[in-house]
């Protein structure tokens, strides 16, 4: 008579016992196999979490860049509540100018490429490796959409993956109308401005729609570095200047 199937399944506590016994014998093995294996799963959850769908339709919450400069803030001034200006508008109600320059200065070829523009991040990788270090880089808006939404400014290849995984993932799911209006909706524009309505009734007194062809070239101007740029500054209003150039 054939033995039955529990005689030949080791139980869940001998399958305990033997793995004990493996780590004791080869313990180094053992932790890069863990290693590897949260390195991966750390990486692989971004293909399903966090959720993309809901911005088809819904404006996000608190973005990882709001949260990390509330943070940040809260450290710098104790006890100081920190001011969060933002006003979502829909697409239609940014102005045309304001939408050109930003995709003139950030991403020009953002409507005809799949979310990474493959010469500009082959030019960065020759810069970076000339240099030895993560210095330049060719984000495209929708890479930057990515990184404010859920990541740090950090300058790492582990977070670049991350990034791309959510990058790909808006661009299945969001049409490139959709990703400009969420962009210009949650970037940041000064301490505690984030989207281009806050942005504009903070330096010009008037809504986004409203927005000249300077003015939105000078915001354009601002965001490679929005903490430390204004619309009046000298650097600011010779890049605008080129910029307008570029603009229709």
């Amino acid at each position: 008579m054939p033995p039955a199937a529990t005689d030949t399944i080791p139980s869940w506590r001998e399958s305990l016992r033997r793995y004990a016994a493996h780590l004791r014998r080869h313990p180094v093995r053992s932790l890069l196999r863990w290693a590897v294996f949260l390195f991966f799963l750390d990486i692989f959850r971004y293909l399903v979490l966090p959720p993309v769908l809901p911005l088809m339709t819904d404006p996000p919450k608190e973005t990882a860049m709001m949260e990390l400069r509330r943070e940040a803030f809260a450290k710098a001034h104790p006890g100081k509540p920190w001011r969060l200006r933002q006003r979502w508008v829909p697409l239609e109600r940014i102005s045309p100018w304001l939408r050109q320059a930003v995709v003139a200065s950030e991403d020009d070829r953002f409507y005809t490429h799949h979310g990474f523009d493959f010469e500009l991040l082959w030019q960065a990788v020759v810069r970076n490796w000339e240099k030895g270090r993560l210095s330049a880089g060719a984000s495209t808006i929708t890479q930057q959409l990515a990184k404010n939404l859920w990541f740090s400014p950090e300058r790492s290849l582990l977070r670049k993956l991350k990034e791309a995984i959510m990058t790909a993932r808006l661009e299945l799911w969001l049409d490139k109308d959709r990703i400009l209006e969420l962009y210009l909706n949650v970037v940041e524009w000064g301490q505690g401005i984030f989207g281009a309505e806050a942005a504009a009734r903070h330096y010009f007194g008037k809504s986004a729609a409203a927005l000249t062809k300077r003015e939105a070239a000078q915001l354009a101007a601002m965001l490679p570095a929005p903490l430390k740029r204004s619309p009046r500054s000298p650097l600011v209003q010779r890049l605008s200047s080129r910029l307008m150039r570029r603009m229709y």
